[in-house]
């Protein structure tokens, strides 16, 4: 699988010299002609967005919702600089954008890393005319990009989906600082589909409503946060519910492998609330849980203490009524009409020893559902973010 294999797209990596390892640490996506195609980004909602975020958001309110590469540099996240961060931003476009000959509106650019920290700008600068040199289709390629994107990640995260008239690739990072509605975390998304910029838009949107804006490793929103998905058109106009399917897919996958690769864990785990008084309330009381410290101690002690739970969704701000609550883990219910039941506990616990437990609260009021991934809290956890990193 690579980010190449949509037709339309070519890829590069390389090691510029950002990282003191000598890891890969700058990437490229771009279009194989150079002409400018349907894309589509979200960012994120921290108001202390970072320079890279700010450029690429001002670019794509004057590109008419077109772009032509995204360039990525990883080490450094260009964020909380000042005047002397968007600058860089803005040169490292119209650096590739001059050597890709298009305008520099249709280049976006993102970064990841440290925060605080100006950018090493003579490595990037001298990598540019080198990376873009490099860039091409196949899987090679794809994959030098993918690693190059890479921060605290154990490994490269890819997905590909295939439908019979197109494809819909994807690669990210992402392994800390993971919240909903985004996180320490960046996703490109190629198609061969045909779709306009409005209802790629749209589909783009509900993809990251589903998927990234659906997972918590431990609730703090990140300054960097960027989802970029690009149509090149070459499959030809395809059923549009495919595409988002397709979509929805590919960045659900994403957002599970960064789950699973977070720092420290080794558990997820995945709340789903059903009966509440509407959908929006459903993911409220989902998130408050898979947030909750004292549930996340609780999944990595494979403890079903239930408690904890009922009180989180308690808390949680939406209509609760503690008499009509069930809670369960892997299908074993625990908890009905807000009191413990006698419950398999052999089978609670050899479900909970897993890499996957399932949490499912019934609040018993209407008919709104919501679901959110979450993380335990383990010792590797502190361990990497005691300290800068």
């Amino acid at each position: 699988m690579s980010i190449t294999t949509p037709k339309g797209f070519v890829a590069a990596g390389l090691a510029a010299g950002i990282k003191a390892s000598g890891a890969l640490d700058l990437a490229l996506l771009a279009t194989e002609d150079g002409i400018a195609v349907p894309t589509a980004a979200t960012f994120t909602s921290n108001l202390a967005a970072a320079a890279p975020v700010q450029i690429s958001r001002a670019h794509m309110a004057a590109n008419g919702g077109r772009a032509s590469a995204v360039l990525v540099s990883s080490g450094n996240a260009n964020a909380a600089t000042g005047d002397r961060g968007r600058a860089d931003a803005t040169l490292m476009c119209a650096q590739t954008a001059a050597e890709l000959g298009v305008p520099a509106d249709q280049v976006l650019v993102c970064s990841t890393g440290l925060i605080g920290i100006p950018l090493p700008m003579e490595p990037i600068t001298d990598g540019i005319p080198r990376l873009v040199a490099a860039r091409a289709g196949g899987p090679d390629a794809g994959a030098d990009a993918a690693q190059g994107i890479l921060t605290t990640d154990s490994g490269r995260k890819e997905v590909l989906v295939t439908y019979p008239d197109f494809t819909v690739a994807g690669m990210a990072k992402g392994a800390g600082m993971l919240a909903p509605n985004m996180a320490t975390m960046l996703a490109f998304l190629t198609t061969d589909a045909a779709v306009e910029p409005g209802p790629l838009a749209d589909i783009l949107r509900s993809a990251v409503a589903d998927s990234f804006n659906s997972m918590s490793v431990d609730g703090c929103t990140s300054t960097n946060d960027t989802v970029i998905l690009m149509a090149s058109g070459k499959a030809g106009p395809c059923d549009p519910t495919l595409v988002a399917d397709a979509v929805t897919e590919a960045c659900a996958d994403l957002a599970r492998q960064m789950a699973e690769d977070a720092e420290g864990s080794s558990t997820v785990f995945q709340v789903q609330v059903t009966g509440a008084r509407t959908d929006g309330e459903a993911h409220v009381a989902a998130r408050k849980v898979a947030d909750s410290l004292l549930v996340k101690c609780s999944i990595n002690g494979e403890d079903p203490y239930w408690g904890r739970v009922a009180s989180e969704l308690g808390s949680a701000g939406v209509d609760f009524d503690m008499d009509r609550l069930t809670i369960a883990y892997g299908g074993t219910t625990v908890c009905r009409g807000g009191i413990e039941v006698p419950y398999d506990k052999a089978a609670v616990a050899a479900h909970m020893a897993g890499p996957m437990v399932m949490i499912e609260c019934g609040l018993g009021l209407a008919a709104g559902t919501g679901v959110v991934m979450g993380v335990e809290l383990g010792y590797g956890y502190i361990d990497e973010n005691r300290t800068t990193s």
